[in-house]
């Protein structure tokens, strides 16, 4: 019972979603579902890579305003942006203006570029390391895990930018690829039958 709240529908989730009303619906909704859609996947990432250093609550309130920054995480076009863009990005008020991530999105745009052509898509490569549930530890017990960092030097390996394995091991809880949350919420369940059923469909 310590690691979850009580919903006014009577219902246990996550302790941290009561931090914020906005952390609510992310987590009944988003947060932990699996996510075999590279453009999700692709907007995911870089958002974490935004997340550096702040907390979630402040990209997800601005969520909407990256989508339009950055022409809603398309792949193709955000690897064709310039200097120009990351003059103009720096200038939005609506996103996180730091050099670094900007400059770091479109890189990492070109590199997944990359990665789909040799793997076909982002959801494959992505999906290659998912964790052995077996060899998870206790929910929400841990920021990092084997195959978070294998990941993130694999990333790295191929020239991404800003994802450390802490990075990583949030975007594979909020993708899916793990799921995080503690046994006795009630999304748990929800978030295994979905997995179940994006596994049969593949």
């Amino acid at each position: 019972m310590k690691n979850t709240i009580k919903g006014s529908d009577g219902k246990l989730r996550c302790k941290w979603c009561a931090a914020t009303p906005e952390y609510m619906n992310y987590h009944d909704t988003e947060w932990g579902f699996p996510v075999r859609d590279d453009l999700r996947l692709f907007e995911k990432i870089c958002l974490e890579g935004f997340q550096s250093g702040l907390s979630w609550r402040t990209i997800l309130a601005k969520r909407e305003n990256f989508r339009k920054a950055f022409k809603n995480f398309n792949i193709d076009k955000v690897a064709k942006f310039n200097q120009k863009d990351v003059d103009r990005l720096l200038k939005d008020e609506g996103i996180i203006r730091h050099r670094g991530k900007i400059e770091a999105t479109i890189n990492n745009a070109k590199m997944a570029k990359k990665i789909i052509q040799e793997y076909g898509s982002l959801t494959t490569y992505f999906w290659n390391f998912e964790p052995n549930r077996k060899n998870l530890k206790k929910p929400q017990s841990q920021t990092v895990s084997a195959e978070s960092i294998a990941l993130s030097k694999d990333l790295k390996k191929r020239g991404w930018k800003f994802v450390g394995p802490t990075t990583v091991f949030a975007f594979m809880q909020a993708m899916g690829l793990i799921n995080d949350h503690v046994e006795d919420c009630f999304i748990r369940t929800k978030v295994n039958n979905s997995k179940k059923i994006k596994n049969i469909q593949n």
